[in-house]
C-alpha cells in the first residue's frame, strides 16, 4: 500500500519550477501535493501526482531528472492530535521518517511519509487502526467530479 512521489532536483533559478508545472499540466499531470524545499544551490520539488510514470516520462522527454520514490500516504480524521497519535506508532515501531509533508481537507487529513521501511510504516499503521491511500484513491484526492 506504499504509493509513488515523483521527485525532481530544481535549479535555483527564475522560471525552473514553472517550467516543470507546465510540463505537467500540458501532458495532463495533475498534482495531489506538492512539497518544495530549497537550498541556496537547487530546489527539491516531490510531488504525489495522478500519473506519476507518466509524468517522469515527459519531465525526461524535456530534459528535466525526476525519480520515482515509494512513500506512504497516511489518512487520519482532521481533528486535533490525530497526526500525533500515528506518528507515535510509528516512532514506537522504531521506524526513521526522513521527511514527510502534510495537507487537511474538509473532515481528512493526510500526510506524505517518506521512510527507511515504507511496508512497514502500512503495518504499523493499520495495526494501530489509521488508514493509508492507496494509490487509486491517493491519485485522486481532492479533484471534484463533475
Amino acid at each position: 500500500m506504499t504509493i509513488k512521489q515523483l521527485s525532481v532536483f530544481l535549479e535555483n533559478r527564475s522560471g525552473r519550477l514553472d517550467e516543470v508545472l507546465n510540463i505537467l499540466g500540458s501532458n495532463e499531470v495533475n498534482i495531489v501535493a506538492l512539497s518544495l524545499a530549497d537550498t541556496s544551490d537547487y530546489g527539491m520539488l516531490r510531488m504525489i501526482v495522478n500519473n506519476p510514470q507518466k509524468g517522469r516520462a515527459v519531465l525526461k522527454e524535456a530534459g528535466i531528472t525526476a525519480m520515482l520514490t515509494d512513500v506512504v500516504a497516511l489518512r487520519v480524521p482532521h481533528a486535533t492530535g490525530s497526526l500525533a497519535k500515528a506518528m507515535h506508532q510509528i516512532v514506537e515501531g522504531e521506524i526513521n521518517v526522513e521527511y514527510m509533508y502534510a495537507f487537511a481537507n474538509g473532515e481528512d487529513a493526510s500526510a506524505v511519509i517518506k521512510s527507511d521501511d515504507p511496508l512497514r510504516v502500512v503495518d504499523i499503521l493499520r495495526g494501530s487502526g489509521f488508514d493509508v491511500w492507496d494509490e487509486e484513491a491517493a491519485y485522486k484526492a481532492n479533484l471534484s467530479i463533475n
